[in-house]
């Protein structure tokens, strides 16, 4: 049997990983991660980290393992929060929790538990893994979860084939309501405990409020674009040129549209977003389909189907390409059918991954919605992730 360290999160996924482990035989120490000390922009009744600590303590007493606390919160800070503001303050929509995967979890935290001694580190997420040897070379496969409502594999886009060789997710097969039975039939504490929201190990944060602290308010101009303006102008896919003007974000100017008001700074602002306008009297409810930081103006259309939401295609620069199957990795000129998302819980969409000398187009059979530079484009066959890219 093996030592493992259990990233107890305070949740019951984890709770439920730690003592699956211990029933199999394992060797298993609990370590809860604190990565947040500023409590003035939580929600203190939503995910609070003493409340998390304290209950993932309760269950490693329950389960007879060792626990302890580790402070990442500078490292947290400088990752994660400081990335943050830099890719907002651009115009840009970061993803925090695969970032505080890759940089926290599968890395800070995961040199800890070997430093302990660990053989594997084990988290609550719904995703699988597999091993397979060719060549007399170990390939390890990221699959999605058999919980399709909860399939987390988006959040380990980032991962690699080293961090995957000691990793292990004890739920991954199990559906969630399944695990809250088994937590319940243990009576752990989190048998019954909401599902947190929000930032990665943080819990629910007032965004607009945690942007300010860096990023301060700055008055600008809300203007409606017409659908007409937004339509995209190539069809067929035929050469570079085409997937280029398919993943071109949209350079509006004001006067394409009609002011309907003014925001406090459009760097607060992300696709896709229909709350925190304060504009109302429209027809359809208006959606942000594009910010310029630059001249801090904010673009909005009426409706989901305004055509200034949706994209077929999007870029990613080869710098920011990453490949879990690195025997797979595309070379310039290749292309491949994938299953692709560009965001959690979105359904898988049919798309071509075109790897060029610069990086690599996905170009989608359907125009998506709210395809925003700094989120992960993930990339899927047949339900194993192969790879991921930030959004250019």
């Amino acid at each position: 049997m093996a030592k493992v360290v259990v990233g107890l999160s305070g949740g019951v996924d984890s709770s439920v990983a730690a003592y699956l482990l211990k029933e199999q035989g394992h060797e298993v120490i609990g370590l809860f991660m604190k990565n947040w000390h500023d409590d003035t922009v939580t929600i203190s009744d939503e995910c609070p980290w003493l409340e998390d600590s304290n209950d993932a303590m309760l269950v490693a007493d329950k389960l007879g393992i060792p626990f302890q606390t580790v402070d990442l919160s500078e490292q947290y800070k400088e990752r994660i929060v400081d990335y943050m503001f830099d890719e907002y303050a651009r115009g840009r929509t970061p993803n925090p929790d695969v970032l505080c995967n890759r940089e926290i979890k599968f890395d800070v935290f995961m040199d800890i538990a070997l430093e302990l001694g660990a053989d594997y580190v084990a988290t609550g997420h719904y995703c699988q893994k597999t091993t397979t040897t060719v060549d007399g070379k170990e390939i390890h496969h990221l699959i999605g979860g058999a919980d399709l409502n909860k399939d987390q594999s988006y959040f380990l886009c980032q991962v690699s084939q080293e961090q995957l060789a000691r990793t292990l997710f004890p739920i991954g097969h199990l559906q969630k309501p399944e695990v809250r039975k088994i937590a319940a039939a243990q009576d752990l504490i989190t048998a019954g405990k909401k599902d947190s929201q929000g930032l990665c190990f943080i819990g629910k944060v007032r965004l607009p409020d945690f942007l300010q602290q860096q990023l301060k308010p700055k008055t600008g101009d809300i203007v409606e674009i017409p659908a007409e303006v937004s339509m995209d102008k190539a069809a067929v896919v035929e050469d570079e040129d085409a997937m280029i003007t398919l993943s071109r974000k949209r350079h509006y100017q004001p006067h394409e549209g009609k002011k309907l008001g003014t925001h406090q700074g459009a760097h607060y602002f992300t696709r896709g977003q229909r709350k925190g306008l304060a504009v109302g009297g429209t027809p359809q409810p208006l959606f942000v389909i594009e910010t310029d930081v630059k001249n801090n103006t904010v673009y909005v259309g009426q409706g989901k189907q305004h055509p200034g939401l949706y994209r077929r295609g999007l870029f990613i620069d080869k710098s920011e390409l990453h490949w879990i199957r690195e025997d797979l990795a595309l070379q310039p000129g290749q292309t491949t059918d994938v299953m692709a998302r560009i965001r959690y819980r979105q359904t898988l969409e049919k798309a071509v991954l075109n790897v060029v000398s610069d990086g690599a187009y996905l170009i989608f059979d359907a125009p998506q919605s709210a395809i925003s530079p700094g989120q992960f484009a993930a990339w899927y066959q047949d339900n194993e992730c192969l790879g991921s890219g930030v959004i250019s």
